[in-house]
C-alpha cells in the first residue's frame, strides 16, 4: 500500500442507519491509512442519520460531525472520490444493481441488521443501535489491523470478504 489512504464506501439502502455507523466507526478507528464515506441506494427525500444511531456513536465517543445522508449516484460520477473498497451493510443493498463504479473498486458484503426497524420500544431500538454498533467495530478493529500486503488492490476483495465471516 500507498501513502494514499484507502477509501472507503459503505452502502445501505437509506445512509441513515447502518452505513453512517460503519462510516464513522472506520474515520475513528482508521487513523491516516483510511477515508470513510457512506451514501444510500434510494434516500428518502431530506433523509437524516438516524438520531438514536448519533446519540449512540456520541456516547461511545466517536466524532458525528459531517454525517450526513446522501445517494451512492455522488460517488459514482467521474468528479467522485475514487474508491478501493465498496461495502455493503444492508441485504437490500447488497442485492441491488450498483452503478458502475470508476476504477472497478473491490467489493464485499458485511450483513447486518437494520436496528431501526420494527416496533420496538426506544430503549429496545438504541440497544440495537448498540448492538450494531458494537458489531460493525469487531469487524472494522480486524480490517484496519490488516497488514498492508493484505490491502493491496490484488488481495483486497478477498481480505473484506473474508471478514464478512468474522
Amino acid at each position: 500500500m500507498t501513502n494514499k489512504p484507502l477509501n472507503v464506501l459503505f452502502l445501505c439502502t437509506h445512509n441513515s442507519a447502518r452505513s453512517i455507523l460503519a462510516e464513522a466507526l472506520l474515520k475513528h478507528l482508521g487513523g491516516t491509512r483510511f477515508q470513510a464515506f457512506s451514501a444510500g441506494s434510494s434516500p428518502h427525500d431530506k433523509q437524516q442519520p438516524n438520531p438514536l444511531g448519533l446519540d449512540v456513536l456520541a456516547h461511545a465517543g466517536i466524532n458525528t460531525a459531517g454525517l450526513y445522508s446522501k445517494s451512492w449516484n455522488a460517488f459514482s460520477g467521474p468528479d467522485a472520490p475514487h474508491m478501493d473498497l465498496i461495502i455493503t451493510v444492508c441485504d437490500n443493498a447488497a442485492g441491488e444493481v450498483c452503478p458502475v463504479w470508476p476504477g472497478h473498486p473491490a467489493t464485499a458484503h458485511w450483513s447486518y441488521a437494520d436496528p431501526s426497524e420494527g416496533d420496538a420500544t426506544e430503549a429496545q431500538k438504541r440497544e440495537a443501535f448498540r448492538q450494531t454498533l458494537l458489531a460493525i467495530k469487531r469487524r472494522l478493529e480486524l480490517f484496519v489491523s490488516l497488514p498492508d500486503d493484505k490491502l493491496h488492490a490484488a488481495v483486497l476483495q478477498t481480505s473484506a470478504r473474508a471478514l464478512a465471516q468474522s
